[in-house]
């Protein structure tokens, strides 16, 4: 039950990002999908990744939806290699946002609409530095927003209080 209950809020806090109106990739995607394995463990990945599968059933898929789940998943499994401070969190955080664009915009590539050379990957890469941009700006908010609610411990002492779980 006390999982149910914690995957209902990442649920909620994904959803809300996601719905509500924002610059294209100004959201807490790469936030989320680094802190929720980080914090609250690798068992709740597959909670990030359903609530994805149940946002893009209303926002729709495209055709990267999967390189998009994909990067997720290697952002939240790498995210135990940075637990140890507050700097590496947010480094970490931010190389998940890195990963994000290589994994992505490869599979913008791979869909061949700028052609299978090296000039149309050059090209894929070149034309979403500013969506990347969207990508830091809102990873380094969102990372330092989490990191203020952890400093505080109000996030930690809230979550596992509620579900019931000990720290």
């Amino acid at each position: 039950m006390n999982y149910l209950k914690v995957s209902i809020g990442i649920f909620l806090v994904l959803a809300a990002s996601r719905f509500i109106p924002h610059p294209p990739n100004f959201t807490s995607l790469m936030a989320l999908s680094f802190y929720v394995p980080a914090l609250l463990g690798v068992r709740y990945l597959p909670a990030l990744i359903l609530s994805f599968l149940i946002t893009d059933l209303f926002i729709g898929f495209h055709a990267i939806t999967l390189f998009t789940w994909g990067s997720v998943i290697v952002v939240g499994l790498s995210s135990k290699f940075f637990l140890t401070r507050k700097l590496s969190r947010i480094a970490g955080a931010l190389m998940g946002a890195v990963i994000f664009f290589v994994i992505t915009n490869f599979g913008v590539w791979s869909l061949g609409s700028y052609g299978y050379t090296l000039e149309g990957l050059i090209a894929c890469y070149s034309l979403a530095l500013p969506f990347f941009g969207n990508t830091l700006v809102s990873t380094i908010l969102f990372s330092a927003i989490i990191e203020t609610i952890i400093s505080r411990k109000i996030f930690l002492k809230k979550i596992f209080s509620r579900v019931g779980l000990t720290h």
